[in-house]
């Protein structure tokens, strides 16, 4: 199974509720609708207040795919189109960036 993890800034000028509103609620409906995504995983900044550093992104979005094929699939799409076409409603354009993984499990959490 392969994961493209694909990371963005919100649009400028949007709240932090509204892009997460957007995205959630909005996108998410068109994103679901790509063949072949076995799985999908949004994450969004959460803010430490002590922290003064800006974070580098406001998302990450985890795609997942059984294979390349199954990716090459859903990039070809209409569905892939209307997705990336609608990101111009919440992410700053030009702050994306992604790259595709094979996911490696180390360790999994174990109650003790």
């Amino acid at each position: 199974m392969i994961k493209l993890v694909y990371c963005f800034k919100k649009r400028a000028g949007m709240s932090s509720a509204a892009f997460w509103d957007y995205w959630h609620n909005t996108h998410t409906e068109i994103a679901i609708g790509m063949p072949g995504v076995r799985r999908l995983v949004q994450s969004r900044t959460v803010r430490d207040p002590s922290d003064p550093n800006e974070p580098g992104y406001d998302g990450m979005a985890e795609l997942w795919f059984d294979d390349w094929a199954a990716l090459a699939t859903a990039a070809a799409s209409p569905e892939w189109a209307a997705s990336t076409a609608d990101e111009a409603n919440f992410i700053e354009a030009g702050s994306q960036t992604y790259f595709v993984t094979e996911e490696h499990t180390v360790q999994d959490y174990v109650a003790r």
